[in-house]
């Protein structure tokens, strides 16, 4: 029974890593819907496994590496698809298979920039496993963060609801900026607060009861665009604080 309890936090390790496996083989084949909520329900077993292993006291080396690896698959491969399959349309309105795309040395450029993603969310997870200390913040963006903001863009192509922030957001140029620029968030040394709450307190927790409040209203407002702004709105927070030194507690 010990056996069976102890691999049970590696059990939904191995959901999140189907789950963000299935988002690549829809982001590759054009269906940026179903590769975005792939993407979602990975998220929710990389939240899952880790209080798993809390209940449990089930931590082992094995499934601390075999989440940092099933997290550059769901949150590192699965958005650069998508990230892929976006600037695919946006240059040639048609998605294809990659040996039939007719494309210049720059489309081509562009198209691979995606590739930046998975490089640098794996550099990221290296250091962060390297690295791991008692601090109460990331250094740079959590690698999960990117994946949802890839994926709500996945899910805005479905659902062009606000048609000024559509327009916006997917044309190649701004694509191929949002790519670097989630990219290299990943890799600076930026101190980014952690959601994990020690206790209640306002005067400990003001900061993230700030970002929740921002969030709630920016999902309240525009729904799966919320998803993308907020991820947004966590990284614009984290400079503010890192210009007004803020100390994460």
């Amino acid at each position: 029974m010990k056996q069976i309890i102890k691999h049970i936090p590696n059990f939904i390790t191995s959901l999140n890593l189907m789950a963000g496996s299935l988002a690549v083989i829809f982001a590759i084949d054009g269906h940026l819907i179903w590769a975005g909520i792939f993407i979602c329900i990975a998220a929710v077993f990389d939240f899952l496994d880790g209080m798993a292993a809390r209940l449990l006291n089930a931590y082992s080396e094995t499934g601390k590496q075999l989440d940092s690896l099933s997290d550059l698959i769901s949150f590192g491969l699965a958005p650069a698809a998508i990230l892929f399959t976006l600037l695919e349309f946006s240059l040639f309105e048609i998605n294809q298979p990659v040996h039939v795309i007719a494309a210049s040395w720059q489309q081509w450029l562009i198209l691979f920039s995606a590739l930046l993603m998975p490089v640098c969310g794996a550099f990221r997870l290296a250091r962060f496993n390297a690295n791991q200390s008692d601090i109460p913040y990331f250094r740079g963006l959590p690698i999960p963060a990117n994946g949802l903001f890839w994926a709500s863009l996945g899910l805005m192509l479905e659902i062009p609801k606000h048609q000024e922030i559509f327009l916006m957001i997917f044309s190649t140029k701004n694509l191929f900026l949002l790519g670097i620029f989630t990219s290299v968030m990943m890799v600076i040394s930026l101190p980014m607060f952690s959601l994990k709450l020690k206790n209640f307190s306002f005067q400990e927790n003001w900061y993230r009861y700030l970002f929740l409040f921002i969030a709630i209203l920016l999902f309240l407002f525009f729904q799966v665009y919320g998803l993308a702004m907020v991820i947004i709105a966590y990284i614009l927070l984290n400079f503010l604080f890192y210009l007004l030194k803020v100390k994460y507690i």
